[in-house]
């Protein structure tokens, strides 16, 4: 197995790759690339080890061909508004991108070209999708694919709820029975029928792919729920973020072993009275699940090596803010 490690980390106001060559004894900051907007969201290429991409919320996408040494502004695509990414997982030059007003685009080139998917706004129901702020509109906060089906897509809406497509993106379908103001989607190659979702009010896991879903917040003290990820070999074993309300009021950080039925919380990170280190991103390594890396809006950074249980914060110092956006890339 490779020596090296490579954390994608997108901030308030850049981007850059933090990496290690022996196994994460060390780390060090590459060069951080400004951005315009803050980072949302970013994807790491399985299919392209040193390929990923990053959404920008109003500066459009960005791609690093380099192991995130640079990154280049994709120019071609249609929107300003870039608010999720998803890298096709064996199609190297295939992305997709979702916008607002919600709206997925897809690239077959590596972003050089797109098409909007049009059966994607013909759900029935997108005539309700919506945002809080009068200002602005609906969006696709997350996208995923099923481990186990690339046709087989998931996309996150805020405020709107759960869209998925089985074709590939061809025609999509709403999927009722949660809160509609999606934050973010996970899924476990361990059981790909189990979606996690992050919602304003709860998070809530499906076990048939979207079909019915369960409320799974006993446990936690808190309802506003930012991120959720179970492990990639185990899908019981899951790690997620709340506080008290948007403004991140009185964050904590908790894990769960049976499926989000029940929490423990994790002492000692993300927690306080502010929301100064709420873990706000957070990443398992596809190739050592073991290993857990997390993201604060403090601009720190966090591994775990026993999947979750304790953690130690990497030796590195941002020059941003806040890390808002984390990947795992490849070697």
């Amino acid at each position: 197995m490779s020596q090296e490690k490579r954390l994608y980390i997108g901030m308030h106001d850049g981007v850059c790759a933090v990496t290690s060559a022996d196994a994460g004894a060390t780390w060090q900051q590459q060069p951080a690339t400004p951005l315009a907007h803050a980072a949302a969201r970013l994807t790491a290429s399985a299919a392209a080890p040193r390929r990923a991409y990053l959404a920008a919320y109003e500066a459009g996408v960005y791609r690093t061909d380099d192991g995130g040494l640079t990154w280049n502004h994709l120019d071609s695509y249609p929107t300003d508004y870039a608010h999720s990414v998803l890298a096709h997982p064996t199609e190297a030059e295939t992305v997709y991108v979702g916008s607002e007003p919600a709206a997925i685009f897809r690239s077959a080139d590596g972003g050089n070209t797109w098409e909007e998917f049009g059966g994607f706004r013909a759900v029935p129901e997108s005539t309700e999708w919506g945002f809080h702020a009068p200002t602005r509109d609906s969006h696709v906060r997350d996208l995923r694919v099923a481990p186990d089906n690339p046709q087989r897509l998931y996309a996150g809406i805020e405020v709107g709820g759960m869209v998925s497509s089985g074709d590939g993106g061809v025609s999509w379908r709403q999927l009722p029975g949660l809160d509609a103001d999606i934050h973010c989607v996970n899924l476990s190659g361990d059981r790909p029928g189990s979606v996690y979702v992050a919602t304003a009010s709860a998070p809530y896991r499906s076990d048939d792919a979207g079909g019915r879903w369960e409320l799974i917040n006993n446990g936690l003290a808190r309802r506003y729920t930012l991120h959720i990820a179970a492990a990639p070999d185990d899908a019981d074993l899951v790690l997620v973020t709340v506080s008290e309300n948007a403004r991140r009021k009185s964050p904590q950080f908790y894990r769960s072993t049976d499926g989000g039925r029940s929490w423990t919380l994790v002492d000692g990170l993300g927690q306080g009275e502010d929301a100064v280190d709420m873990v706000v991103a957070f990443d398992w390594d596809p190739q050592q699940p073991e290993q857990v890396y997390a993201g604060t809006d403090g601009g720190k950074l966090f591994l775990s090596n026993d999947r979750g249980l304790t953690w130690r914060q990497l030796p590195v110092s941002l020059s941003s803010v806040a890390v808002g956006a984390l990947a795992v890339g490849g070697g």
